[in-house]
């Protein structure tokens, strides 16, 4: 079972993580969420349980302790395939989404709009059937 913890301390690691959970059973992994620009700790986590009662055990004795100045948050994890989510036909950013668009700075078609079917119209429009303003008016 994957669990999601919040209200860490900044300078708490993985091995410490472990070092708290292992008291409740198995642990098949700790990760401390680190931010990519800064290299420190987000303040939360994951820890894989292998065995769901000592994961439930764990949720139950950890939840709203006081680990540092706020209180641990513990609950099972969402399932998250693949390291997030995102969507066909998404798209967005700046530029927009393409043809088949998405949302970005403008909204529905991005800073220039979406594209052929985006469906949006974004800060320049949209496209041939956005709903998002005649392509010829609202192109430039």
């Amino acid at each position: 079972m994957n669990l999601f913890v919040a209200g860490l301390p900044y300078d708490l690691d993985d091995a410490e993580l472990t070092e708290i959970f292992e008291k409740f059973g198995t642990i098949k992994s700790a990760k401390v969420a680190i931010d990519k620009e800064t290299g420190k700790s987000r303040g939360f986590g994951f820890v894989e349980m292998p065995i769901e009662s000592e994961a439930r055990d764990a949720i139950e004795n950890l939840n709203d302790i006081s680990l540092g100045k706020k209180p641990l948050v513990v609950k099972a994890a969402d399932d998250r395939p693949g390291g997030g989510g995102g969507n066909p036909g998404g798209g967005g950013g700046y530029r927009g989404g393409g043809d088949r668009g998405g949302g970005g700075y403008g909204g529905g078609g991005g800073y220039r709009g979406g594209g052929d079917r985006s469906g949006g119209g974004g800060y320049r429009g949209g496209g041939d059937r956005s709903g998002g303003g005649d392509r010829n008016r609202n192109r430039y």
